[in-house]
């Protein structure tokens, strides 16, 4: 039964939103709706220019026996500066810090909104890049890691500390030391969770000195795959930071010798945008 275009347009848009980064051919479109390929290449046009101008992501398409369309999701900078002081205001809290100058996110980091914005925010960087797996770490780092996988369309692995699960089966450790203990801690990561030299994402909710990163690092040597980029929701200040490169989206310095109890700054997340 054919599909009146209306109908198909809302159909289409949303079967694209939810398979980013997914080559979905014109073939597919046209049995799904018993349309013709010409007229569903006509709905794609309406479709890319709407996602362009409300800067929705990018809409790429291609012509021949195998045409198709695939969706990058993509934040433009105006909406990402909204985002960042959206959440400048949420931490700029002093009953936010915690003991070791840590920041209570958790109920931040517990809106879907702010994660899926997060993860369009990440995604937006590496919207070129041919990324295949997002790793973090055990517990706080699964939610902002799963958002950051979903916009790039990829499997998320986690890397647990301490004692190895049963269910996990056989699994590959590496040591770390926090920053600011100078413990010594054991990451594990299961050997099915990522294949040989696969481009990964290393991603977190907050990092302080980078300890935990240079293990998650460590760890994906291990698996030969090629760390592509790290990734924080926020940072924290350091005296020895081990870990240079990275994005974030806000920094917080804690403990203040001038008497304040916090101060918050936007982070580093506008070099995303440099040179577009």
């Amino acid at each position: 039964m054919k599909v009146p275009r209306a109908e198909r347009l809302v159909d289409m848009t949303n079967h694209i939103l939810n398979h980013p980064r997914e080559h979905i051919s014109l073939s597919f479109f046209a049995q799904r709706y018993d349309s013709a390929k010409s007229s569903i290449s006509e709905d794609l046009v309406i479709i890319k220019k709407t996602f362009k101008a409300r800067g929705i992501g990018e809409l790429s398409t291609n012509v021949g026996a195998a045409g198709g369309v695939t969706y990058i999701p993509f934040i433009q900078e105006h909406d990402a500066d909204a985002f960042a002081k959206e959440m400048f205001e949420k931490v700029n809290d002093p009953t936010r810090v915690l003991p070791g100058g840590y920041i209570y996110l958790s109920d931040i980091l517990a809106d879907p909104q702010v994660l899926k914005m997060f993860g369009r925010l990440i995604a937006t960087q590496y919207k070129n890049d041919d990324i295949q797996a997002v790793m973090t770490v055990a517990t706080k780092g699964i939610p902002v890691a799963m958002a950051v996988a979903q916009e790039l369309n990829v499997p998320y692995v986690v890397a647990r500390s301490g004692a190895n699960k049963v269910t996990e089966g056989p699994t590959i450790s590496t040591p770390f030391t926090t920053g600011t203990t100078k413990q010594v801690n054991k990451l594990e990561l299961s050997t099915r969770s990522l294949k040989k030299q696969q481009n990964i994402i290393i991603v977190d909710d907050f990092m302080k000195a980078g300890g935990t990163i240079i293990g998650l690092q460590d760890l994906a040597r291990e698996f030969e795959a090629n760390v592509k980029g790290i990734a924080v929701f926020a940072e924290g200040r350091a005296k020895e930071r081990q870990v240079e490169d990275f994005t974030s989206l806000i920094h917080v310095d804690t403990n203040l010798e001038s008497g304040e109890v916090i101060k918050v700054q936007l982070g580093n997340y506008k070099k995303i945008f440099m040179g577009k």
